[in-house]
């Protein structure tokens, strides 16, 4: 019998490439799945990469939707994700993520649609927040694909990226000085914290449970923890380099002039400053468990990336810590 497609989108990238690869290379996946790699470019060397270890990979550009329907066509399950901040257009995300929708929803073999969404800020905040632009619009295309009749679709949440911390939030502001986490926010704030490489667990316990998730987020995080702990663990697994570290929590406007800069434009800066205070005033994810998610991963949830592992194993800390 012939394999089921899997159609991923983003699959050069941080989530589309860690979903490629656990299903070419997970036994409980690669015994009834094919990978079909979607990139704007085939010839880049990622790309051709995928090709070699058994992906077909396809080309496709979010802003052309008849190539999206193309990319999408014969395939059973299909991960979208797009990328914000590659235009910082919110509306143009959302035109991408509906296109994205809807050749989905007219595939007659489409399955199960995956929606690498994020919540509604300002709708969360009563308005309280409402230049969280990177989570509205991904909000926007989840509220468009439940208001489709008979569309099957799971919505994957990821955390907060762990690859913001090393380097840049966490950093020396001057040489041999202390490494200083400094956001606007109270040091026992909770942090659902995410690496991309897991984006592949969630989803392949997405994909094998997909009756039982439908209409469903699933949260991607591995746990929430708080900036004072962030210091204390960098402290264990840096003891020397650590000794000093510190949390330094700055007013808003402070952190946002931070952000300004270091070159973020005033708008970008006052959303990722909101970004963060909603760490604190209504909850990353609005408060919600993370039980239930890793109930559904089993065994897997042994694999998520812990804030230590990915603190030792970064290469973006520009110097070699001890």
């Amino acid at each position: 019998m012939a394999k089921k497609i899997i159609t991923v989108f983003g699959a050069t990238g941080a989530q589309g490439g860690s979903v490629a690869d656990i299903f070419l290379t997970d036994p409980a996946l690669t015994i009834d799945w094919t990978v079909r790699a979607v990139t704007r470019d085939i010839q880049k060397e990622s790309s051709k990469d995928l090709a070699k270890r058994g992906a077909e990979v396809v080309g496709a550009d979010l802003n052309d939707a008849a190539s999206i329907r193309k990319a999408i066509d014969g395939s059973t399950a299909v991960f979208a994700v797009t990328n914000y901040w590659e235009s910082m257009d919110a509306a143009k995300e959302v035109t991408q993520g509906k296109a994205l929708v809807d050749a989905a929803a007219a595939s007659p073999t489409v399955k199960h649609f995956i929606w690498s969404s994020l919540l509604d800020i300002k709708k969360l905040s009563n308005g309280a927040l409402p230049n969280v632009y990177h989570f509205d619009s991904k909000a926007a295309v989840e509220s468009y694909a439940r208001s489709l009749s008979n569309f099957s679709a799971t919505f994957f949440m990821p955390g907060f990226y762990l690859s913001n911390l090393p380097g840049q939030s966490i950093r020396q502001f001057e040489p041999n000085g202390p490494w200083t986490l400094t956001l606007p926010i109270k040091d026992s704030a909770p942090m659902p914290y995410f690496d991309t490489n897991d984006t592949g667990l969630f989803v392949k316990a997405i994909v094998l449970n997909r009756d039982g998730v439908l209409g469903k987020r699933i949260y991607g995080a591995t746990e929430y923890i708080t900036p004072k702990e962030i210091i204390s663990q960098f402290q264990e697994v840096f003891p020397e380099d650590g000794k000093t570290a510190k949390y330094n929590q700055v007013p808003p406007e402070v952190y946002k002039n931070i952000l300004k800069g270091a070159g973020m434009p005033d708008f970008a800066a006052q959303e990722l400053l909101e970004n963060f205070l909603l760490f604190e005033q209504f909850g990353y994810f609005g408060g919600a468990s993370l039980d239930e998610t890793h109930a559904l991963l089993g065994e897997d949830k042994e694999k998520l990336t812990t804030w230590k592992k990915h603190a030792r194993e970064s290469k973006k800390w520009g110097v070699e810590l001890k």
